[in-house]
């Protein structure tokens, strides 16, 4: 591994492995993205992809938001997209302005299509140098997060081919073809964890994954289908660090949508910390999952377009439903899911003011 500059503000660490932290970390999924009109500037020359496969690019995405709000935001995420593992295994994906996959898998038979074999280092070697190039530029200022898509999610735009509102061709594909479904889903995970594991190699301080379509799956079908691959990624990312003589890394799952299974996630998944969605009370997820994993999340993310007041509300209620009045414990702050391009940079400004004085009221 590269030498680096030391790290300067290691809270989201502390906190992703549930020590008490003198106040909440804070990022937000999508941080670098088009709400920053810096990230919209660089876009008007550079196709999304370009920028993906562009270290220099990535990096300088990366750096904007640490940049616009230094002192405020305690990690960093590189730029870079989910959806870079299907290409990896040879499937043309474009942004049209989402994503679209013009030859998607319509049956077992198209799996054929895809690489027999991924050479990580080979089809994702950019993102690497990206990791490496953002870890310099922070210059220990913030940890640098990395990531990957769940396998169910990645499996669901490879069939469907794109987004979807109903998920009618990746579900029939678990009713119709269970056992094929399953073995892609996990063909999947195997590249997710040797990705994930070159990421920390070339200097990712903790890594996220997300399964962003958990939700749209029965609790009978994330048990199946999902589950398994995800307890996959953790034992493998670990079991090859180890090999490696490479130290541990927090892991982050974030299965939008899966409040059912936070409980079993955090009995045996083999994430230090699990992601919280908007759609459950931050003190009910505490009751589900004890002190067995850390927690991140959750302020609704359109609370920023309701302007400073209702931002201030909703994060001292937010922090008051973590803490339960006690000092701040195992929780990393952010937002149910990602910022969209609306919203003010400095209102979301604001918002991570707002969660440096009240998640630090209790201690």
């Amino acid at each position: 591994m590269a030498d680096f500059p030391p790290l300067k503000n290691d809270l989201i660490i502390r906190a992703a492995r549930g020590e008490q932290t003198e106040r909440a970390p804070v990022w937000i999924m999508r941080q670098a993205g088009r709400y920053l009109p810096e990230f919209r500037k660089v876009r008007e020359d550079h196709e999304f992809f370009e920028i993906c496969r562009t270290p220099a690019l990535a990096t300088e995405i990366t750096l904007q938001p640490i940049r616009r709000f230094t002192g405020l935001v305690d990690a960093s995420i590189i730029f870079c997209d989910i959806l870079v593992v299907p290409q990896a295994m040879g499937m043309e994906v474009l942004m049209a302005p989402g994503p679209v996959f013009p030859d998607p898998l319509n049956t077992p038979a198209d799996i054929a299509k895809l690489a027999t074999h991924v050479d990580v280092q080979k089809e994702l070697g950019y993102v690497f140098e990206a990791i490496t190039m953002t870890r310099r530029g922070l210059q220990g200022e913030v940890p640098l997060i990395g990531f990957c898509g769940a396998p169910w999610t990645l499996f669901a735009y490879m069939v469907e081919g794109g987004g979807s509102k109903f998920f009618v061709k990746s579900k029939t594909w678990l009713f119709k073809y269970p056992e094929e479904s399953k073995a892609l889903i996990m063909r999947i995970a195997d590249i997710c964890v040797e990705y994930l594991i070159g990421q920390v190699k070339a200097g990712a301080q903790l890594l996220q994954v997300f399964d962003s379509w958990a939700g749209e799956l029965s609790p009978d079908h994330f048990a199946t289908f999902s589950l398994p691959s995800l307890k996959h990624i953790a034992a493998g990312v670990r079991a090859g660090l180890d090999a490696a003589q490479v130290p541990q890394v927090p892991l982050i799952l974030f299965a939008k949508g899966a409040n059912h299974a936070l409980a079993s996630l955090a009995a045996d998944a083999g994430y230090d910390t699990l992601g919280l969605d908007w759609c459950i009370e931050p003190a009910e997820a505490r009751k589900l999952v004890g002190d067995k994993v850390a927690l991140q999340g959750n302020v609704d993310p359109n609370v920023l377009y309701g302007g400073r007041e209702a931002i201030e509300r909703e994060v001292k209620r937010t922090c008051a439903s973590f803490t339960g009045g006690k000092p701040t414990k195992g929780w990393i702050a952010n937002l149910g899911h990602g910022i969209t391009p609306g919203v003010d940079p400095e209102d979301l400004r604001f918002f991570f003011e707002c969660i440096h004085k009240y998640s630090a009221t209790a201690n």
